[in-house]
């Protein structure tokens, strides 16, 4: 399948204290450009998402935000450090064998000490296989997004693809024609110019005017390539880049046939050709 570089996946687990959530964006780029903005907790996590996302596209400018989101209204478990407690009690008998009249802590003294609560928020060890589970669901919904987008442009290109076909299909009759008015412009001229006619003097020139308007390479080339992009486009996978070096070549012949062109007609159907070639390349520059 045809890819597109543009696509768009959210994906949020709820672990109930705290969620991830995770967004992926991604734009049209020469190359693989990541760009990460992750929370200071899933700072680790920064490889994981590189290594998934280096394995699954090969090009493409993709931003990822990645976050922990810690949920207020979720109650909270207070587990209080047992030693430590040991040792304020401890301490604070010490304290006031020596000093009767000091006095002793209280609850929320306690309670604030630092360390005597544990956080309950789960650590990155016990959130990385979540991690790793979000970041492929992530990943299959991207893909997913690009390869409709990119759908949609290789049958936007195959119209196009049709269209040239046409419009060669109508340039090929025409040449021949053109060379036997052309023969007949030139013995008029010279038979005008001259009492006898030089039978090999008009030769001469219908053989030059001939090669002029010779497109004996272009035309097949202007069929061939279209084949070409209809095989890439069946083939699928990373082809952008093939896709945009065939667009330049179609651009090449379709220039080439114009600056032949000794007829109106002709003229108008080079400029047709050139016009559904440049329509091609601005999708192609999409395709990954």
């Amino acid at each position: 399948m045809i890819l597109s570089m543009t696509g768009y996946a959210v994906q949020t687990r709820d672990l109930g204290r705290v969620a991830l959530h995770l967004e992926l964006r991604s734009v049209n780029s020469r190359y693989l450009d990541l760009a990460f903005r992750i929370n200071d907790d899933l700072r680790q996590a920064e490889p994981i998402l590189r290594e998934a996302i280096t394995g699954k596209l090969s090009r493409g400018k993709v931003e990822c935000r990645f976050n922990l989101q810690t949920k207020d209204s979720a109650p909270r478990e207070l587990a209080m450090n047992a030693v430590l407690l040991g040792q304020l009690k401890n301490a604070q008998l010490a304290i006031q064998a020596e000093l009767p009249q000091a006095a002793p802590l209280s609850v929320a003294e306690v309670l604030r000490w630092p360390g005597m609560l544990a956080d309950d928020s789960p650590t990155f060890d016990a959130l990385q296989p979540e991690i790793v589970r979000l970041v492929a669901a992530a990943l299959d919904e991207l893909v997913a997004t690009r390869r409709r987008e990119g759908e949609k442009l290789a049958e936007m290109i195959r119209g196009r693809i049709a269209h040239m076909r046409g419009l060669v299909a109508r340039v090929q009759p025409r040449v021949p024609a053109l060379v036997a008015e052309y023969q007949e412009k030139l013995a008029t001229r010279l038979r005008d110019a001259a009492a006898t006619l030089d039978d090999d003097r008009i030769r001469l020139e219908v053989g030059l005017f001939a090669q002029r308007v010779d497109v004996a390479e272009e035309l097949p080339r202007l069929s061939t390539h279209p084949d070409e992009v209809d095989r890439i486009l069946k083939t699928g996978g990373a082809s952008g880049k093939r896709l945009d070096f065939l667009m330049q070549e179609l651009n090449r012949e379709a220039n080439t046939l114009g600056s032949k062109a000794m007829a109106a007609d002709m003229t108008a159907i080079a400029v047709e050709l050139k016009l559904a070639i440049e329509q091609m390349r601005e999708q192609v520059q999409n395709i990954e």
